[in-house]
């Protein structure tokens, strides 16, 4: 209390000693400046005005392999893709096409997508890329259309019995039994769905891929077809041990696992299912879609059902020897893709399996 008293004590004899016309000039001062803060209304915040100016970047080009420049590409606006500094690219070394160059931020490391953005991978104004020559290049389309149409017609030779194949006197004293003609209808479906699937439901038009893996692809699927045609349409061929119990059974499951297949890959031709706002594919109304419960990759999982069920159908080594591979291709392509999943949805592939419930 004694502190308190002395400290007004103080102030008093302060404003005493001041002038009687300071004070009240003072006043009236702070007056007429709260007067006219109060008839200005509210404070209103200014904007702060972006200046829009066009970044423009310089690309210098180098050879991946003797790191010697082969070009520069200037003035790339910052919302340009990959895509697009490939097409100005050709222009300037026209004897590499845009599906042929593969472009990278550093020496060994991995391609640059098409759809990346110049302004994403930015440092500076001045970007460099390495090249190397990917080949020569084949649509996707094309890729999927030889591999498939390629089965179907052999198929149809090995089953016509050609004189070139088969000795004629033996074809026509043994007379065919009922799975060499079901098993021709259900390798035609097969690749039938496959290739009208190609034209019509899967988006990969605008996809390449290097020309070894056209002839890869058609030396596998078209090789298993010939030896896999040849046992089953042989004069010789013997039918199931459990007669048409087994066949009418595994017949009736290829087809489920068919339709279930080309459900599942229409669901994924969905426009939300691709491109870069991609979401989980999610089951539908349709039973055949249920599987995605339990696995990330439904249209594999039937496509080894229905492997199966015509290795059953048919009985025969080549079509089990075919099935062991086939497997064990799309379980790593399941495992990979729903490596994928796990880290764009991992909420919604927590409890699932890549291609088999429950197990892998």
């Amino acid at each position: 209390m004694f502190k308190r008293h002395k400290s007004l004590e103080r102030k008093r004899e302060l404003f005493q000693g001041l002038p009687q016309s300071t004070m009240k000039n003072n006043t009236r001062n702070f007056h007429t400046l709260s007067q006219l803060v109060l008839s200005a209304g509210p404070l209103r915040t200014t904007r702060a005005v972006k200046l829009s100016r066009t970044t423009h970047f310089e690309i210098e080009i180098l050879d991946a392999h003797t790191r010697k420049q082969i070009c520069i590409v200037d003035k790339v606006p910052q919302t340009s893709t990959i895509h697009d500094v490939k097409q100005k690219f050709n222009k300037a070394c026209p004897k590499w096409y845009p599906s042929r160059v593969g472009l990278q931020l550093e020496c060994g490391g991995p391609f640059l997508k098409d759809f990346i953005t110049v302004q994403s991978i930015a440092a500076s104004s001045i970007i460099t890329l390495y090249f190397t020559d990917l080949g020569r290049q084949v649509s996707l389309t094309t890729i999927f259309l030889a591999e498939y149409s390629g089965p179907l017609l052999i198929y149809l030779l090995f089953y016509l019995r050609s004189s070139y194949i088969y000795d004629v006197k033996e074809s026509y004293q043994r007379p065919r039994h009922l799975v060499v003609h079901l098993a021709c209808f259900c390798h035609c479906i097969h690749y039938i769905r496959h290739l009208l699937e190609t034209l019509f439901v899967h988006k990969v038009s605008a996809g390449h891929s290097p020309m070894k893996n056209l002839i890869k692809g058609c030396a596998f699927y078209w090789g298993f077809t010939s030896w896999i045609a040849y046992y089953i349409n042989h004069p010789r061929y013997t039918p199931p041990s459990f007669g048409n119990r087994q066949i009418t059974v595994s017949a009736i499951n290829f087809l489920i696992c068919e339709a279930g297949n080309h459900f599942i890959n229409t669901v994924l031709a969905h426009p939300n299912h691709t491109g870069s706002n991609a979401c989980f594919p999610s089951p539908n109304y349709n039973p055949f879609t249920w599987l995605f419960f339990l696995v990330s990759c439904p249209n594999y999982t039937y496509e080894i059902g229905s492997w199966i069920s015509f290795t059953v159908m048919t009985q025969t080594l080549p079509v089990g020897i075919f099935t062991i591979f086939m497997s064990i291709q799309m379980s790593l392509w399941a495992r990979k893709k729903h490596k994928i999943y796990q880290k764009k949805f991992n909420s919604y592939v927590q409890r699932k399996s890549a291609i088999i419930p429950f197990i892998l």
